[in-house]
């Protein structure tokens, strides 16, 4: 539904502005009008956003002498290493700026002068979504030649998957390509990331002052496009904060393969605040049954002092509290099998990544030390592990309907592997929380996936399993602010019968007008012979000339659940818009980066 004129400024327009959208509207038929109409309600709404962020720069350096700060992140990793960057280079007196990749005026890059880019690799090799933008805009034929920039960049990801840091490394060689020169090699961290990000910000930090050492000193600072950092008062994830628990119950029924919870942390003093579409960090803990089954494999006492990192703390809380142990990285395997000296995990390691990845997933650190036998020493392991870290869960709720208290939904994450019981950390933690607990919590702001501005414009929100959680949230926040935009939400699972997550409250939001459309999509209930299992990107399909209809109206879209889940539903999107909107393949994805580069087309996808 498009705002009606009188809620925005200028509700009577002057005369040479209807003359003008007459001439430039003379030649469209009803189907081009809907696109017009859609593409200006993104563009009103992409600029109310703009204007509500962070103020314009006082003055702009001379791009010689100022460093440009670009971040790629999905979980916020990547944004937490370049504003410790961007601190360190104005503590050093450089003029800097730090921007969110897909906020980077591309325009600006054949001018620039040092870059440094920090970016993390998604899934199987994909850019994280705030730097698609700028992927493709380097690897297509607008990419101008950089023959006068000097650059560094940093790539964060995750050693268990094939395709390691492969976005940092396809950023590094493409601008190498394009005639920029390197301030020094590329870096690559792992989930271990302070290990390798701290030091090489030293480093990088280091080659630009050299390299600006004769640049013409700037007239004015600029202004950071970001928001400031927290107070030290204020929880953060190094500091976080002991929030209560306050209820936690299980949403799918017994007979379910799944065990999903709701929780409720309570917030009450700690000074946090989020949005919908925030993320919660937690901080996990091992279960003690797997911590003692590793010292017992190893033969380890646990009381034994272990001084790593300039702590001193018994070995039992290293691997309790700052030890990954549930997830097996290629550096430890690599570790043992050197320590073993075991020639067929050194194959396995030197053969082919697909398949060491097919074999490391669902195996936890206990069963590498009980399938491959060696010792290790408690100084030695700890340094081997990776730290524990912590994990993300998008917020289930609106501070204002709950108030000082942040809903979670909760997938326990259970497994087998050779006939024993695996958990995953934080879902395990959470789970077996009580009354009598508290979870050491901070809130990992999400930018790239908020409510519109004006809340005159529609929303369509598809949300698998417990994908739904910032859903949840939106509804919630919509209905407290008498939002006059409509809420379509698309929800998937494999049976209605248990696992309808919120059943009963998104009954309750369609009887009072609170959401307006309710499309179901399970996977699992559809007979065997019946054709197709329904799932989300099914549905969508199937109203899919309605889904085009509200978003050539303004319409907002979010899409949350996993990598693959998303890539489907991506694909749905694209046949909706070519079927419907007269265009092909190419237009489609046209459409849809332009509805992503206006905001209205977000993704948190995991």
């Amino acid at each position: 539904m498009t705002p009606s004129p009188s809620a925005h400024p200028a509700a009577q327009p002057p005369t040479q502005w209807l003359e003008g959208a007459e001439r430039l509207t003379r030649e469209l038929d009803v189907a081009g009008l809907w696109w017009l109409s859609g593409y200006a309600a993104g563009l009103a709404s992409r600029g109310a956003a703009r204007q509500a962020a962070a103020p314009a720069p006082r003055a702009e350096a001379g791009a010689a002498a100022r460093l440009t700060i670009l971040y790629g992140s999905q979980t916020g990793n990547a944004r937490r290493v370049a504003e410790q960057l961007e601190a360190d280079a104005r503590q050093a007196g450089l003029t800097v700026r730090l921007l969110r990749a897909d906020a980077y005026p591309l325009r600006e890059l054949k001018d620039e002068r040092h870059l440094v880019l920090v970016v993390s690799t998604q899934g199987d090799g994909d850019p994280p979504d705030d730097a698609r933008g700028l992927h493709e805009f380097l690897a297509g034929r607008r990419a101008p030649r950089l023959e006068q920039l000097r650059y560094a960049v940093l790539g964060l990801g995750d050693s268990s998957y094939p395709r390691f840091c492969a976005v940092g490394e396809a950023f590094d060689a493409r601008l190498a390509e394009l005639g920029a020169h390197r301030l020094l090699p590329r870096g690559d961290a792992d989930l271990d990331i302070d290990s390798v990000a701290a030091p090489w910000r030293g480093q990088a930090l280091a080659a630009v002052r050299e390299t600006m050492q004769d640049a013409p000193k700037p007239l004015a600072t600029v202004t950071a496009l970001h928001a400031h950092a927290n107070a030290p008062s204020t929880p953060t994830r190094d500091a976080p904060f002991a929030a209560a628990v306050l209820a936690g119950q299980r949403i799918t029924a017994s007979g379910s393969t799944r065990d999903i919870r709701h929780l409720e942390l309570s917030l009450e003093g700690a000074g946090l605040h989020y949005q919908p579409g925030d993320a919660l960090g937690v901080w996990p803990r091992n279960a003690a049954g797997l911590v003692d089954a590793v010292l017992d494999a190893l033969h380890l006492d646990g009381e034994t002092a272990v001084d790593h990192d300039g702590r001193s703390l018994p070995l039992r809380e290293w691997l309790s509290a700052r030890r990954e142990l549930t997830k097996l990285a290629r550096p430890f395997v690599a570790a043992h099998a050197e320590r073993a000296g075991d020639t067929g995990l050194a194959a396995l390691l030197a053969g082919d990544a697909s398949a060491f990845a097919r074999w490391l997933d669902g195996r936890q650190v206990l069963d590498l030390l009980r399938e491959h036998h060696t010792q290790w020493t408690a100084d030695a392991l700890v340094a081997a592990l990776r730290p524990l870290v912590p994990r993300l869960y998008s917020i289930a709720s609106s501070r204002k309907v709950v108030g000082d208290e942040a809903h979670l939904t909760v997938a326990l994450a259970t497994w087998r592997h050779d006939g024993q019981e695996r958990h995953g950390v934080a879902s395990r933690f959470l789970a077996t929380r009580t009354g009598e607990d508290s979870v050491p919590v901070y809130v990992e702001p999400n930018e790239r996936f908020r409510l519109p501005a004006d809340p005159g414009c529609d929303v369509i929100m598809v949300g698998a399993g417990t994908g739904v959680a910032p859903f949840r949230g939106f509804v919630q926040e919509r209905a407290a602010d008498g939002a006059g935009g409509r809420n379509w939400l698309f929800f998937g699972n494999p049976h209605f019968r248990s696992d309808f997550l919120y059943q009963v409250e998104w009954q309750r939001a369609l009887k009072s007008g609170q959401l307006h459309r309710l499309d179901l999509a399970f996977s699992r209930d559809r007979a065997p012979d019946a054709g197709p299992r329904a799932y989300v990107q099914q549905r969508l399909r199937e109203r899919g000339r309605d889904v085009h209809d509200w978003l050539m109206g303004g319409a907002h879209l979010y899409v949350c659940g996993s990598t693959a889940m998303g890539r489907d539903v991506h694909a749905a999107l694209l046949e909706i818009v070519s079927a419907h909107g007269g265009g092909d393949a190419d237009a489609a994805t046209e459409f849809l980066d332009e509805l992503h580069k206006q905001g209205r087309y977000a993704r948190d996808v995991y």
